[in-house]
Formats: structure tokens, C-alpha cells, sequence
């Protein structure tokens, strides 16, 4: 990546779009009503684009909408429903959206379930939500991405993507011992393969797609894990923690940057096994091409069966 971005780890979402004018582009932030979620949205909405805050809780959205387009003095903050665990609730807000869309922030997840779940079609509570809901909804909102002629698909992972890989005999844990963290990490992973696969099967229609780690905040995500466990000087408030994502969604600085993922504004290291210390870098596993098609496949057979039709290369 030529352009060096003069951005890191305590700069702010205000900072980082400072100066830069959204308006007139779209965006989809899905759990934009929590956490780095608000952030996001606000930064996103104070350069001017208009964006629709995807919520499972509609009503408590709502209430940050107003509240965001109060700070902002931008109207066009809306709110719809949107359950990532239930792809009923994915095809519903699909077929609902009917405008070109400049930016889609996959944005929304859960941590750290502390028994078993399972969503209505079987699979694993992180990795349906943190990752097969965002899937469906990605593919389902292609023609309108491809009709922004530039729209760009920004996946939040998790330095937890570090502590595990996709477990492909069994990423639902119908034969494993269902572990909390190692069932994070697949689900962050998977976000992690997701942007590479897009930059393989869709750069024709002019969509990039990257994914980042926002760092450590403290939020609602972690109410499974006793709180953020981080030490301080390593914590990030939720403005900077929506940094590197608004600098994914909406800065010139990353223009046609594609498959790559990002820490702390910047393009994250590979790193060959998991630092005994400050957690950073990525695992070559989450930017593995061939990992990142199996995945599609895998995926597209989920989707294809939930949708009661064939499954597999149709969704391409």
C-alpha cells in the first residue's frame, strides 16, 4: 500500500474523516445502536452520508438515532430490523433495500456465549451471528453494491481471531466440547475471510472489502467475560475505536485498498504464531486464499438450504 495514512492507535473516527465530504453516499451499519456501533455511525453521519443504523432492538435504536441526528444535525439516520442469528430476518431486510449502497460496515457481534447456543438453523450462536448473518446480508446487498460503483464492505473482527482457526470438521461444536473463546475466535476468523474472498470473486463489479481489529473498549460485547480484562494503557475509547473503521467506510486514503486487514489504522502484520504478550497482527489462516473459498462453499451451503433452494456455486 503506497499512501501512507497519517492515522493510529489514538486517533479518534472525528479525526480520521475530518475534512472529508460523504454526502450523497449510503451506508449500512449493522449494530449501530452499541458500542463502537454509535461512534461509527455519528462519524459516518457528521461527514454528511446518510446511514441506516441495522438493530435487532428497534426501539432502543431508535432512541439513538434521534439522539445522533440531534449531534450531527443530520437527518438522514434512519433505523431497520435486522437479526443476524435468524436468516429470515437477513432475506427480510434484503429484499427490502431497493438503493445503490456506497458502504455496508459489518459491524455487529456478539462474545464469548457462556453455554451453547444455537440459531434456527443449527449453527452456532457466534458463528451464525459474527459471521453467517453477515454473510447472507453481504451477498443478498451485492446488486446494490455493485450499483454504488465503488462501494466498499468493511468486516470488525477481533484480535481473538489469533486464538483460533475455522474448525472445519465441526465449527458448530456438535463434537467438540463447546468452548466460549475458541468459538469467538473461528467466528472473527471467518470475518477475517470473508473480505478476502469478495476481493477474489467481486472486484468486476468494483466492490473492495477489508476487515479490522477496532482494539480493546470497553462495551456491552464483553458482558460474558467478567469485563474488558485488557490493561488500560492498552484500551481505547469508543471514538477511537471506530477509527479504522470509518477509515475503511469512508476515507480517500484507502481507495481501491482491497483483501487487507487493518489494526489501529494501519495494515496489520502477519504474524507467524500468537504474540505471548500485546496481542497484534494476523494469522496467515484468516488471509488464506484457498480457507477463504472453503468457507464461501461452506457458507453458500447454509445459506442455500435455509432458503430451501440449491446451494453452493450459485452464490458467486
Amino acid at each position: 500500500m503506497s499512501q501512507h495514512i497519517p492515522f493510529g492507535f489514538s486517533s479518534t473516527a472525528s479525526e480520521v474523516l475530518s475534512g472529508i465530504d460523504l454526502t450523497g453516499k449510503t451506508m449500512i451499519v449493522t449494530g449501530g445502536a452499541s458500542g463502537i456501533g454509535i461512534e461509527t455511525v455519528k462519524s459516518l453521519a457528521g461527514a454528511g452520508a446518510s446511514v441506516t443504523i441495522a438493530a435487532r432492538r428497534v426501539g432502543a435504536a431508535e432512541g439513538v438515532a434521534e439522539a445522533l441526528r440531534k449531534k450531527t444535525g443530520n437527518k438522514k439516520i434512519d433505523v431497520r430490523p435486522l437479526d443476524l442469528s435468524d436468516l429470515r430476518s437477513v432475506r427480510t431486510f434484503v429484499a427490502d433495500w431497493d438503493k445503490p449502497l456506497h458502504a455496508l460496515i459489518n459491524n455487529a457481534g456478539i462474545m464469548a456465549l457462556p453455554e451453547l447456543e444455537r440459531s434456527p438453523e443449527g449453527c452456532e450462536m457466534q458463528f451464525a451471528t459474527n459471521f453467517l448473518g453477515h454473510f447472507a446480508l453481504t451477498l443478498g446487498l451485492r446488486p446494490h453494491l455493485a450499483r454504488a460503483q465503488g462501494a466498499r464492505v468493511v468486516s470488525v473482527s477481533s484480535t481473538g481471531s489469533l486464538f483460533g482457526p475455522v474448525f472445519w470438521d465441526d465449527p458448530h461444536f456438535r463434537f467438540m466440547p463447546y468452548d466460549p473463546l475458541l468459538a469467538y475466535a473461528q467466528s472473527k476468523t471467518a470475518c477475517i475471510l470473508l473480505s478476502i474472498s469478495i476481493k477474489d470473486r467481486w472486484i468486476s463489479d468494483g466492490i473492495v472489502s477489508n476487515a479490522l481489529n477496532p482494539g480493546a473498549i470497553a462495551t456491552n460485547l464483553q458482558r460474558h467475560t467478567g469485563g474488558l480484562r485488557t490493561p488500560e494503557h492498552l484500551r481505547k475509547t469508543p471514538e477511537q475505536g471506530a477509527s479504522t473503521t470509518v477509515l475503511l467506510a469512508g476515507s480517500p486514503l484507502v481507495e481501491g485498498v482491497n483483501g487487507r486487514y487493518f489494526d489501529h489504522c494501519q495494515e496489520a502484520p502477519l504474524v507467524a504464531q500468537r504474540p505471548a504478550g500485546k496481542l497484534e497482527g494476523v494469522a496467515p489462516y484468516a488471509l488464506d486464499s484457498e480457507n477463504a473459498h472453503r468457507l464461501w462453499e461452506m457458507a453458500a451451503d447454509i445459506v442455500g438450504g435455509a432458503n430451501g433452494a440449491a446451494a453452493g456455486s450459485r452464490y458467486t
